[in-house]
């Protein structure tokens, strides 16, 4: 059974893993939540120790809905006497987006008036309406002509903890601190004997947060107390009473073992009162130590390690100080030196303004607005007057000013298709005549990594010139992507006998970072390799591959890294199989696979099968059938383990050896990047129907550079 736990944006990866930790089958991020693999069960631990989700959903419903008629009609016939006891009372929540519904009160109402008239026609009685603590609270979803009806299972907001009785001027929500808290490592930090401080603690969150993680106290228990949280009759109330039992337990040992190393100040004394009402509440009067005092007046921590948290003002209610934050950088490297830091500033020019080298800066939401969480470690000393930037040279500031440029141009197509890899620039400008290519890890959006790879240069430009331009593309990539040196891969050009060519790396780094592309999990290595495993200009035809790919058996010629075979598997392919001379790359496959959870397995064996074979010699040998066929060739191959092979010159044998593999209605993708090919149609033509597809597979990141492949569309005569 799936399940959806909603959160604040930019928590969906920590919430994923948070998930999968407290025994869900698997949890996958989307946008301002993940959906979850598991039981009931789950759902309702979920509602008891989840400290970052916002709500836990358990679906009902799931259908078509063109507009409020079919959303009444389809509800008003589900037997709502089921769900809800006599008696009992009602609520729904609702986001609607599209055409088809349009006002989200309006969708709430219908949906009460579906599950009231449904229970008054069955049962001769009718539900109340209660908006403050309903017995069952629905929340309604209707995106893209869909609408997703579920229990609401926490019965609302999951951040209200049960003890706030105080709060400041901007309060913060408990689910962003425990991002704060578990971005800085605050219980591992814990268990290693360090303490928390946050010297700007308004009404306290972070530190009564900080110390019920510390103690092990179960967000869900001051929340609900002895009561379920929902009174929905498909509430599992036994198991939801062992869950409480295990609880309580567990808050028992940890309150009595939690050591008073939380500290707090700020300069307003009702904030602090406020804390000490909020902490008391909790139950961690006792283990906080709070004064009042100025940032720059902290004094030396006596603590060797421990963690500083804290949230300062930066919002349109507490204006954003820039000022206020170098400060704060200054004091934190005088009194805690060798401490980790996470501060959840007003955007990533207040981060900088700290002066703290930051090992993260993580893109997160407070409410509406965008803030930047910064994470160090440890806290730095004050930089050397020596030490500070050095401004970019004029060209690197021009290469700056267009990849800026250019990412502002490509961020509404990216965010509408999801594209977390894709090239920035491309020999934009004459005198940089590099690629830069951007690459972000799946499980961390805010982990960019940067392939940038040098063209030949025209070999009257001196030596000199070129690599001085080269470190000016590094500098301004490192400026405009904010990336330390250790993420950023260079293929550097080397001139010799025999022409310009790319240097070997001096040693294998070994490095992979996962990264995500149309629901597929793929490898990349931007290190040890000329190519990274990923082409980045055939993500449309992969797309394709997966769109078509759904009962079909699927063949994978020069299969490389098996990328397109991963999207055939995810697409929902029968089977596939993926043909490669070298073990490196097949293994590489096999890992995608594996890492999509669809298991690569040995020649012969199973759905997915991996052959290490020359792709004409197979072919000519093999007497199996296929539906859809993708054949990417490199250009020239002299393997030792079989014969020389050339795009231009054996094309036409390779493609009457694959149209021959292909089933009735199969479909055989042709694709190449050699730019002096030359398509023999003449010959095809004698054995296949042959359609030039490259307008429809060059994507918009390569727009400007249309010939950097061709793709053709084959079909049996």
């Amino acid at each position: 059974m799936k399940f959806f736990a909603s959160c604040g944006k930019g928590l969906e990866y920590l919430l994923a893993d948070e998930l999968v930790a407290l025994g869900c089958a698997r949890a996958t991020a989307t946008v301002a939540g993940v959906n979850v693999e598991g039981d009931l069960a789950d759902a309702q631990r979920a509602v008891m120790w989840s400290r970052l989700a916002s709500r836990v959903l358990w679906p009902l419903a799931g259908f078509y809905c063109e507009d409020e008629e079919t959303l009444y009609r389809t509800l008003v016939a589900m037997p709502w006497a089921g769900h809800l006891g006599p008696g009992g009372t009602l609520a729904v929540d609702a986001r609607v987006s599209g055409d088809g519904i349009t006002h989200a009160r309006f969708a709430a109402q219908r949906v009460k008036d579906a599950v009231v008239d449904s229970i008054r026609a069955e049962t001769g009685s009718r539900p109340d309406v209660d908006l403050e603590a309903p017995d069952l609270l629905l929340n309604l979803v209707v995106r893209k002509g869909r609408a997703v009806l579920s229990v609401d299972l926490g019965g609302g907001a999951l951040h209200r903890r049960g003890w706030r009785s105080a709060q400041g001027d901007a309060p913060l929500k408990e689910t962003l601190a425990a991002a704060v808290l578990m971005r800085g490592q605050w219980p591992q930090v814990y268990a290693e004997g360090g303490a928390l401080l946050d010297p700007m603690c308004g009404s306290g969150t972070l530190l009564v947060e900080g110390a019920a993680m510390a103690a092990d106290v179960a967000p869900g228990l001051l929340r609900h107390g002895d009561a379920p949280p929902s009174r929905w009759s498909g509430f599992d109330r036994d198991r939801w009473s062992a869950l409480r039992d295990e609880a309580r337990m567990r808050e028992r040992e940890g309150r009595a073992a939690l050591r008073p190393v939380f500290f707090g100040s700020d300069i307003d004394p009702a904030a602090l009162d406020a804390v000490r009402r909020n902490a008391t509440a909790a139950g961690f009067g006792g283990v906080m130590q709070l004064e009042e005092r100025q940032v720059a007046a902290l004094r030396p921590m006596e603590h060797l390690r421990g963690l500083v948290a804290c949230n300062p003002p930066y919002d349109a209610r507490l204006a954003a100080d820039a000022q206020l934050y170098r400060g704060l950088g200054d004091s934190l490297r005088r009194i805690a030196p060798y401490w980790r830091a996470s501060l959840l500033c007003g955007s990533p020019e207040l981060a900088r303004a700290t002066g703290l080298r930051a090992q993260k800066v993580y893109r997160v939401f407070n409410g509406a607005l965008e803030c930047a969480l910064l994470v160090a470690d440890p806290v730095q000393p004050p930089l050397r007057q020596d030490a500070a930037p050095r401004p970019l040279a004029p060209g690197a500031q021009m290469l700056a000013n267009r990849l800026r440029r250019n990412l502002r141009a490509s961020k509404a197509w990216r965010s509408r298709e999801g594209i977390d890899c894709y090239r920035a620039y491309d020999a934009d400008l004459p005198e940089y005549a590099v690629a830069i290519d951007v690459y972000t890890e799946a499980d961390d959006p805010d982990a960019t990594w940067l392939h940038v790879q040098e063209y030949a240069a025209p070999a009257e430009i001196p030596d000199a010139d070129v690599r001085r331009r080269f470190g000016e593309v590094l500098a301004a990539a490192r400026e405009v992507f904010g990336v330390p040196r250790e993420r950023v891969a260079t293929k550097v050009r080397a001139r010799g006998k025999g022409g310009s060519k790319y240097g070997a790396a001096s040693e294998r780094r070994g490095e992979y970072i996962v990264v995500r592309e149309g629901g597929a999990r793929l490898r990349v290595n931007l290190f040890d390799y000329l190519d990274t495993g990923l082409f980045l200009d055939h993500r449309p035809l992969r797309a394709r591959l997966q769109r078509e790919a759904r009962g079909k058996r699927f063949l994978n010629l020069f299969c490389y890294t098996g990328a397109a075979t991963v999207h055939a598997a995810v697409g929902g392919a029968a089977s596939t199989t993926s043909v490669d001379l070298s073990a490196t790359y097949l293994q590489w496959a096999s890992d995608n696979l594996r890492g999509n959870r669809v298991d690569g397995r040995p020649p012969g064996g199973g759905a997915h099968r991996m052959v290490q074979a020359d792709a004409i010699a197979w072919l000519e040998a093999d007497d199996g059938e296929y539906d859809l066929v993708f054949c990417d060739p490199p250009t020239f191959s002299n393997s030792a383990r079989a014969d020389d092979f050339d795009i231009q010159r054996q094309h036409v044998r390779l493609l009457r050896a694959a149209v021959a593999r292909l089933a009735p209605d199969g479909v055989l993708y042709f694709s190449n990047n050699y730019r002096r090919f030359r398509l023999d149609e003449a010959a095809l033509a004698e054995f296949a129907r042959c359609e030039d597809i490259t307008a429809e597979t060059i994507p918009p990141d390569f727009a400007r550079n249309p010939r950097i492949h061709r793709a053709w569309r084959l079909l049996r005569c």
